[in-house]
Protein backbone atom coordinates (compact mmCIF):
# COMPACT_ATOMS: atom_id res chain seq x y z
CA UNK A 1 0.00 0.00 0.00
CA UNK A 2 1.44 3.43 -1.39
CA UNK A 3 1.66 6.09 1.47
CA UNK A 4 -1.23 9.16 0.34
CA UNK A 5 -0.77 11.98 -1.17
CA UNK A 6 -1.12 14.19 1.82
CA UNK A 7 0.95 12.16 3.78
CA UNK A 8 4.14 12.56 0.91
CA UNK A 9 3.64 16.40 0.65
CA UNK A 10 3.33 16.90 4.34
CA UNK A 11 6.63 14.74 4.75
CA UNK A 12 8.34 16.58 2.42
CA UNK A 13 7.70 19.56 3.76
CA UNK A 14 8.51 18.32 7.54
CA UNK A 15 11.89 16.49 6.31
CA UNK A 16 13.16 19.96 5.01
CA UNK A 17 13.14 21.31 8.29
CA UNK A 18 13.56 19.07 10.77
CA UNK A 19 15.67 15.79 11.36
CA UNK A 20 13.17 12.55 11.88
CA UNK A 21 13.94 8.85 11.73
CA UNK A 22 13.77 7.48 7.88
CA UNK A 23 11.18 6.62 6.99
CA UNK A 24 11.18 2.40 7.62
CA UNK A 25 11.33 0.65 4.20
CA UNK A 26 10.54 -3.10 6.07
CA UNK A 27 7.72 -3.65 8.18
CA UNK A 28 8.44 -2.56 11.84
CA UNK A 29 6.82 -4.50 15.40
CA UNK A 30 5.50 -2.02 17.58
CA UNK A 31 8.24 -2.29 20.30
CA UNK A 32 10.58 -1.49 17.32
CA UNK A 33 8.59 1.81 16.52
CA UNK A 34 9.02 2.82 20.35
CA UNK A 35 12.57 2.06 20.96
CA UNK A 36 12.99 3.83 17.37
CA UNK A 37 11.46 6.80 18.72
CA UNK A 38 12.55 7.03 22.37
CA UNK A 39 16.06 7.05 21.29
CA UNK A 40 15.57 9.61 18.60
CA UNK A 41 13.10 11.83 20.96
CA UNK A 42 16.23 11.58 23.24
CA UNK A 43 18.62 12.12 20.72
CA UNK A 44 16.97 15.42 20.15
CA UNK A 45 16.39 16.67 23.78
CA UNK A 46 12.52 16.13 23.44
CA UNK A 47 11.50 15.77 27.96
CA UNK A 48 10.19 12.17 28.54
CA UNK A 49 11.49 10.47 25.53
CA UNK A 50 10.02 7.54 26.72
CA UNK A 51 6.84 8.26 27.89
CA UNK A 52 5.90 9.83 24.89
CA UNK A 53 6.94 7.50 22.55
CA UNK A 54 4.66 4.73 24.73
CA UNK A 55 1.90 7.25 24.81
CA UNK A 56 1.61 7.88 21.14
CA UNK A 57 1.80 4.33 20.19
CA UNK A 58 -0.74 3.21 22.73
CA UNK A 59 -2.77 5.93 21.39
CA UNK A 60 -1.85 4.37 17.94
CA UNK A 61 -3.41 1.09 18.45
CA UNK A 62 -6.50 2.20 20.80
CA UNK A 63 -5.67 2.07 24.70
CA UNK A 64 -4.55 4.17 26.98
CA UNK A 65 -1.51 2.74 28.08
CA UNK A 66 1.47 0.29 26.51
CA UNK A 67 0.47 -1.74 29.69
CA UNK A 68 -3.46 -2.22 28.73
CA UNK A 69 -2.16 -3.37 25.41
CA UNK A 70 -1.73 -7.43 24.63
CA UNK A 71 1.90 -8.34 24.87
CA UNK A 72 1.65 -10.15 21.68
CA UNK A 73 0.06 -7.22 19.80
CA UNK A 74 3.28 -5.37 20.38
CA UNK A 75 5.37 -8.08 18.86
CA UNK A 76 3.47 -7.86 15.61
CA UNK A 77 3.75 -5.67 12.45
CA UNK A 78 2.66 -2.54 12.24
CA UNK A 79 0.77 -1.93 9.15
CA UNK A 80 1.58 0.80 6.69
CA UNK A 81 -1.31 3.09 7.83
CA UNK A 82 -0.54 2.79 11.90
CA UNK A 83 3.52 3.56 11.01
CA UNK A 84 2.60 6.21 8.72
CA UNK A 85 0.05 7.83 12.10
CA UNK A 86 3.22 6.75 13.95
CA UNK A 87 5.91 8.54 12.21
CA UNK A 88 3.15 11.74 11.94
CA UNK A 89 2.20 11.63 15.59
CA UNK A 90 6.11 11.13 16.69
CA UNK A 91 7.27 14.11 14.60
CA UNK A 92 4.52 16.63 16.03
CA UNK A 93 5.95 15.44 19.37
CA UNK A 94 9.56 16.33 17.34
CA UNK A 95 8.30 20.18 17.15
CA UNK A 96 7.83 19.46 21.11
CA UNK A 97 4.48 19.36 20.77
CA UNK A 98 3.14 18.42 24.29
CA UNK A 99 1.79 14.67 23.89
CA UNK A 100 -1.43 15.63 25.26
CA UNK A 101 -2.13 17.82 22.25
CA UNK A 102 -0.45 15.51 19.98
CA UNK A 103 -2.96 12.76 21.17
CA UNK A 104 -6.05 15.13 21.40
CA UNK A 105 -7.18 13.60 24.49
CA UNK A 106 -5.94 12.70 28.38
CA UNK A 107 -7.14 11.80 31.19
CA UNK A 108 -8.24 14.03 34.44
CA UNK A 109 -9.25 11.95 37.34
CA UNK A 110 -12.42 9.92 35.72
CA UNK A 111 -13.06 11.93 32.92
CA UNK A 112 -10.96 12.20 29.36
CA UNK A 113 -10.94 15.10 28.00
CA UNK A 114 -10.63 16.41 24.54
CA UNK A 115 -7.35 18.64 24.00
CA UNK A 116 -6.19 20.88 21.46
CA UNK A 117 -3.48 23.93 21.54
CA UNK A 118 -3.66 26.60 23.25
CA UNK A 119 -5.82 25.27 25.54
CA UNK A 120 -4.14 25.14 29.44
CA UNK A 121 -3.06 20.97 30.12
CA UNK A 122 -3.93 20.42 33.46
CA UNK A 123 -1.42 19.31 35.56
CA UNK A 124 -1.71 16.42 37.95
CA UNK A 125 -1.46 19.05 40.93
CA UNK A 126 -4.95 20.34 39.77
CA UNK A 127 -6.25 17.13 40.35
CA UNK A 128 -5.12 16.97 43.92
CA UNK A 129 -6.67 20.54 44.00
CA UNK A 130 -10.14 19.10 42.50
CA UNK A 131 -10.03 15.91 45.55
CA UNK A 132 -9.85 18.93 48.41
CA UNK A 133 -13.65 20.62 46.75
CA UNK A 134 -15.14 17.37 46.09
CA UNK A 135 -14.35 15.96 49.86
CA UNK A 136 -15.80 19.36 51.35
CA UNK A 137 -18.77 19.35 48.72
CA UNK A 138 -19.70 16.05 50.04
CA UNK A 139 -19.27 16.69 53.64
CA UNK A 140 -22.22 19.09 53.11
CA UNK A 141 -24.33 17.40 50.10
CA UNK A 142 -27.65 17.33 52.25
CA UNK A 143 -27.40 20.83 52.87
CA UNK A 144 -28.98 21.47 49.73
CA UNK A 145 -28.01 21.97 46.29
CA UNK A 146 -24.31 23.35 45.76
CA UNK A 147 -23.47 25.59 43.09
CA UNK A 148 -19.22 26.01 41.95
CA UNK A 149 -17.50 29.04 40.07
CA UNK A 150 -14.62 28.52 38.93
CA UNK A 151 -12.30 30.86 37.45
CA UNK A 152 -10.32 29.69 34.49
CA UNK A 153 -12.37 26.54 32.96
CA UNK A 154 -8.93 25.89 30.37
CA UNK A 155 -10.77 22.39 29.06
CA UNK A 156 -13.17 22.21 31.93
CA UNK A 157 -11.48 19.90 33.88
CA UNK A 158 -11.91 20.83 37.51
CA UNK A 159 -15.79 21.66 36.42
CA UNK A 160 -16.35 18.57 34.98
CA UNK A 161 -14.72 16.32 37.77
CA UNK A 162 -16.86 17.83 39.89
CA UNK A 163 -20.51 17.99 38.75
CA UNK A 164 -18.99 13.94 37.35
CA UNK A 165 -18.98 13.19 41.34
CA UNK A 166 -21.48 15.17 42.54
CA UNK A 167 -24.93 14.79 40.87
CA UNK A 168 -26.39 17.77 42.60
CA UNK A 169 -24.08 20.24 41.81
CA UNK A 170 -23.91 23.11 39.04
CA UNK A 171 -21.15 24.95 38.16
CA UNK A 172 -20.02 28.34 36.65
CA UNK A 173 -17.24 28.42 34.65
CA UNK A 174 -15.78 31.33 32.92
CA UNK A 175 -12.45 32.41 31.35
CA UNK A 176 -10.49 35.15 28.79
CA UNK A 177 -10.23 32.77 26.55
CA UNK A 178 -12.56 31.97 23.60
CA UNK A 179 -10.94 28.82 22.97
CA UNK A 180 -10.71 27.89 26.27
CA UNK A 181 -14.80 28.57 26.55
CA UNK A 182 -15.06 26.29 23.32
CA UNK A 183 -13.02 23.32 24.40
CA UNK A 184 -14.96 22.89 27.81
CA UNK A 185 -17.86 23.11 25.79
CA UNK A 186 -17.06 20.56 23.78
CA UNK A 187 -16.02 17.81 26.47
CA UNK A 188 -19.16 19.17 28.65
CA UNK A 189 -20.97 17.60 25.88
CA UNK A 190 -19.24 14.46 25.47
CA UNK A 191 -19.71 13.51 29.16
CA UNK A 192 -23.16 14.83 28.88
CA UNK A 193 -22.77 17.22 31.69
CA UNK A 194 -23.87 20.19 29.57
CA UNK A 195 -27.19 20.84 31.01
CA UNK A 196 -25.65 21.94 34.89
CA UNK A 197 -22.59 23.54 33.31
CA UNK A 198 -23.20 27.56 32.68
CA UNK A 199 -20.06 28.64 30.33
CA UNK A 200 -18.97 32.46 29.83
CA UNK A 201 -16.58 33.43 27.91
CA UNK A 202 -15.10 36.18 30.42
CA UNK A 203 -11.87 38.19 31.42
CA UNK A 204 -12.08 38.53 35.55
CA UNK A 205 -10.37 41.73 35.73
CA UNK A 206 -11.84 43.20 32.76
CA UNK A 207 -15.14 42.08 33.23
CA UNK A 208 -15.38 42.12 36.84
CA UNK A 209 -19.05 43.70 36.79
CA UNK A 210 -20.34 40.89 34.45
CA UNK A 211 -18.73 38.25 36.52
CA UNK A 212 -20.87 39.23 39.56
CA UNK A 213 -23.91 39.44 37.41
CA UNK A 214 -23.87 35.89 35.90
CA UNK A 215 -22.79 34.29 39.13
CA UNK A 216 -25.24 34.88 41.84
CA UNK A 217 -24.70 33.03 45.06
CA UNK A 218 -22.16 30.13 45.02
CA UNK A 219 -20.92 27.84 47.24
CA UNK A 220 -17.60 27.60 46.26
CA UNK A 221 -14.92 29.29 43.96
CA UNK A 222 -12.06 26.97 42.91
CA UNK A 223 -9.39 27.77 40.72
CA UNK A 224 -6.22 27.16 39.13
CA UNK A 225 -5.04 30.55 37.84
CA UNK A 226 -2.11 31.94 36.18
CA UNK A 227 0.57 32.52 38.56
CA UNK A 228 3.99 32.39 37.17
CA UNK A 229 5.87 36.02 37.01
CA UNK A 230 6.37 37.25 34.29
CA UNK A 231 9.84 37.84 34.39
CA UNK A 232 9.95 33.80 34.74
CA UNK A 233 7.90 33.23 31.33
CA UNK A 234 10.68 33.06 28.90
CA UNK A 235 12.06 30.14 30.80
CA UNK A 236 9.21 28.04 29.66
CA UNK A 237 10.04 24.56 28.60
CA UNK A 238 9.23 25.16 24.31
CA UNK A 239 6.18 22.84 25.15
CA UNK A 240 4.64 25.52 26.72
CA UNK A 241 6.24 28.37 25.04
CA UNK A 242 5.36 27.29 21.73
CA UNK A 243 1.75 25.84 22.09
CA UNK A 244 0.19 26.54 25.08
CA UNK A 245 -1.80 30.09 26.15
CA UNK A 246 0.88 32.03 27.71
CA UNK A 247 -2.61 34.19 29.57
CA UNK A 248 -2.85 30.91 31.23
CA UNK A 249 0.05 30.83 33.21
CA UNK A 250 1.31 34.60 33.48
CA UNK A 251 0.21 36.15 36.50
CA UNK A 252 1.65 39.74 36.13
CA UNK A 253 4.67 41.32 37.81
CA UNK A 254 4.19 39.55 41.04
CA UNK A 255 2.20 36.67 39.96
CA UNK A 256 -0.94 37.77 42.20
CA UNK A 257 -2.77 39.83 39.18
CA UNK A 258 -5.48 37.38 38.85
CA UNK A 259 -5.09 35.96 42.46
CA UNK A 260 -5.79 39.47 43.69
CA UNK A 261 -9.20 39.78 41.59
CA UNK A 262 -10.33 36.48 42.63
CA UNK A 263 -9.61 37.15 46.25
CA UNK A 264 -11.40 40.85 45.71
CA UNK A 265 -14.45 39.48 43.88
CA UNK A 266 -15.25 35.97 45.91
CA UNK A 267 -17.03 37.87 49.40
CA UNK A 268 -19.31 38.95 46.92
CA UNK A 269 -20.46 36.24 45.04
CA UNK A 270 -19.83 33.54 47.96
CA UNK A 271 -22.82 32.32 50.07
CA UNK A 272 -22.44 32.16 54.44
CA UNK A 273 -19.72 30.24 54.67
CA UNK A 274 -18.61 29.12 51.16
CA UNK A 275 -14.56 28.78 50.69
CA UNK A 276 -12.15 29.39 47.77
CA UNK A 277 -9.85 26.94 47.23
CA UNK A 278 -6.80 28.45 45.30
CA UNK A 279 -4.00 26.29 43.43
CA UNK A 280 -0.52 29.01 43.52
CA UNK A 281 2.52 29.65 43.66
CA UNK A 282 4.22 28.27 47.15
CA UNK A 283 5.76 31.75 47.15
CA UNK A 284 2.59 33.48 47.14
CA UNK A 285 1.52 31.69 50.28
CA UNK A 286 2.54 34.52 52.58
CA UNK A 287 0.70 37.15 51.00
CA UNK A 288 -2.61 35.32 50.72
CA UNK A 289 -2.31 35.01 54.20
CA UNK A 290 -1.54 38.07 55.00
CA UNK A 291 -4.43 39.49 52.53
CA UNK A 292 -6.55 37.70 55.10
CA UNK A 293 -5.59 38.70 58.24
CA UNK A 294 -5.95 42.45 56.96
CA UNK A 295 -9.44 41.56 55.96
CA UNK A 296 -10.64 39.14 58.51
CA UNK A 297 -14.72 40.01 58.55
CA UNK A 298 -14.48 39.26 54.43
CA UNK A 299 -12.25 35.96 54.01
CA UNK A 300 -10.43 33.65 56.85
CA UNK A 301 -7.70 31.75 55.76
CA UNK A 302 -8.58 28.12 56.98
CA UNK A 303 -5.58 26.42 55.95
CA UNK A 304 -2.93 25.16 53.85
CA UNK A 305 -2.56 22.04 51.76
CA UNK A 306 0.55 20.72 50.03
CA UNK A 307 1.04 19.08 47.05
CA UNK A 308 1.98 15.18 46.81
CA UNK A 309 5.80 16.52 46.26
CA UNK A 310 5.15 18.30 49.71
CA UNK A 311 4.94 22.20 48.48
CA UNK A 312 2.70 24.25 49.92
CA UNK A 313 0.09 24.43 46.79
CA UNK A 314 -3.35 25.09 48.02
CA UNK A 315 -4.99 27.85 49.82
CA UNK A 316 -8.25 27.80 51.32
CA UNK A 317 -9.94 30.88 52.71
CA UNK A 318 -13.69 30.77 54.02
CA UNK A 319 -16.20 33.93 53.87
CA UNK A 320 -17.35 34.76 57.43
CA UNK A 321 -20.12 37.67 56.41
CA UNK A 322 -21.49 39.11 53.48
CA UNK A 323 -19.99 42.11 52.73
CA UNK A 324 -19.66 44.41 49.17
CA UNK A 325 -17.01 46.80 49.59
CA UNK A 326 -14.17 46.15 47.10
CA UNK A 327 -10.62 44.85 48.42
CA UNK A 328 -7.03 45.40 47.32
CA UNK A 329 -4.65 42.59 47.79
CA UNK A 330 -1.16 44.68 48.45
Amino acid sequence: MSRPESFRTWWSSFVRTCSTPAFPSAPITALQAVDLWRRHFEQSGVTEPGHSSRYILAHLLGAKTMGCLDQKKLSHFLTQEETERMWTLCSRRLSRMPVQYVIEEWDFRDVTLKMRPPVFIPRPETEELVELVLTDLLKERDSGPKVCLEVGCGSGAISLSLLKKIPELTAVALDQSRDAVDLTRENALKLSLQDRLQLHHLDVIKDADAVLRVCGRVSAVVSNPPYLYSEEMAALDPEILRFEDPAALDGGADGLSVIRQILTLAPRVLCERGRVYLEVNPRHLGLVQRWAEENPAELSYMETRHDISGRPRFCILQKEESKDQEMDLD
